[in-house]
């Protein structure tokens, strides 16, 4: 009961369509394109998500007396640990190994999307850390319920992490790097704040791409047309089966994002002669650019750091976002302005023993964590003083 009055109510849906769209919305709020409800229906919608790709929808819903929409949180049942960047395969195979039953398990995130953002969706209001609070022990007890090994919620914002924390979750550190707007007026802005090596170097890789003949555009919005989104499926594609993974997006979903969020995408084209050879996929929120996907069809030196870091930077220039989200893993990406930053995520893990062993181990990790960040972050490109050269 959110003001010790009204009744609230728990339910599980196994579609996101069984919950009105706006009303989703006013509770994920606008800053973050992936727990929009456009975003997630479209994964859906597209078959992207669902029984073939082992990520079923199992999303919460808090409704107040009225069936009207308190809370939410983008949730699924699955029977592996693939597509989540936040790896538990390790703590899988001890579970087994010691005669557990580690799958099926609950996740609440955001499909093969390591971005962090809000997870636990409250409707703002006098209300909301009540009803955050009655999700957490609505979590705990469907987990509980479904006899679950784990509930996992990655890439959760901290004021989620820490309400998690106070119900016995377990948190785990880890980082990615992105790139921060100091008011830039222009791509030269930035490379002035930087080191005279790691600016020419910069330059250097840009004039290489330019001197192959490579065109590179960042398209928006109505720029974005059917054939592009053709050509970066294939890239996408192939990208996977490069690295032997599996394809989650589907063209239809591709197709979704054009036809119903173009104005929050970023489709970087990079072509010779009118001919697509590479392509990188970024979302736009409200302060900051989310880089996504990649791929190209051949080896063209410094081609992937001009679609997926200096693209992602000018347009953020150009548009005023504070931020550049680059993803995870590339200690690279140090060296072009991006730095460490930390990711959270929480854990509930229902047998006892095991969740003393997994506890024991975060806070190992988490020491060793603080330490490469901090490493990490001596590697900055960045001027260290003003009387650093020019």
């Amino acid at each position: 009961m959110p003001d010790g009055r009204e009744a609230i109510t728990i339910e599980l849906l196994d579609r996101i369509d069984l919950v009105d769209g706006a009303a989703w919305d006013a509770c994920a709020g606008t800053a973050n394109p992936f727990v929009s409800y456009t975003f997630l229906h479209a994964l859906e919608e597209s078959g992207s998500v669902g029984e073939e790709s082992g990520w079923m929808p199992q999303h919460l819903v808090v409704q107040d007396e009225a069936g009207g929409l308190l809370g939410a949180a983008p949730m699924y049942l699955k029977n592996h640990s693939q597509g989540e960047y936040v790896f538990d395969w390790g703590w899988a195979d001890a579970y087994e190994r010691a005669g557990g039953r580690y799958y099926p398990k609950l996740q609440l995130a955001v499909p093969f999307s390591p971005v962090a953002g809000p997870r636990l969706l409250v409707r703002p209001g006098p209300q909301a850390d009540a009803v955050r609070k009655a999700m957490i022990g609505g979590l705990i007890e469907i987990a509980t319920r479904y006899g679950v090994s784990s509930l996992h919620v990655t890439f959760a914002q901290e004021a989620d992490v820490n309400a998690l924390a106070e119900s016995g979750f377990l948190v785990r550190h880890g980082h990615q790097f992105h790139w921060h707007n100091r008011d830039y007026g222009g791509f030269d802005d930035f490379l002035a704040d930087l080191s005279s090596r790691k600016r020419k170097n910069i330059r250097k890789e840009r004039l290489k791409v330019a001197d192959m003949g490579i065109n590179v555009a960042m398209l928006n919005g109505a720029d974005i047309l059917p054939h592009h989104w053709d050509e970066f499926h294939q890239f996408y594609v192939n990208t996977y089966d490069r690295k032997w993974g599996y394809p989650y997006l589907t063209r239809d979903f591709f197709a979704m994002l054009g036809e119903r969020m173009a104005d929050r995408v970023g489709l970087v084209r990079a072509d010779v002669d009118g001919l697509a050879i590479a392509g990188a996929l970024n979302m736009v929120g409200d302060t900051a650019l989310y880089g996504r996907n990649w791929g190209c069809d051949g080896r063209y030196p410094f081609l992937h750091f001009e679609c997926c870091y200096y693209q992602a930077i000018d347009f953020a220039i150009e548009r005023g976002l504070a931020t550049v989200e680059a993803g995870t893993q590339g200690p690279h990406k140090i060296q072009r302005g991006y730095l460490p930053v930390r990711t959270q995520s929480a854990h509930w893990i229902r047998d006892e023993g095991f969740r003393d062993a997994v506890g024991d181990f975060l806070a190992r990790e988490r020491r060793a964590e603080a330490g490469e960040s901090e490493y990490l972050a001596e590697m900055s490109p960045f001027r260290r003083t003003e009387n650093d050269p020019v």
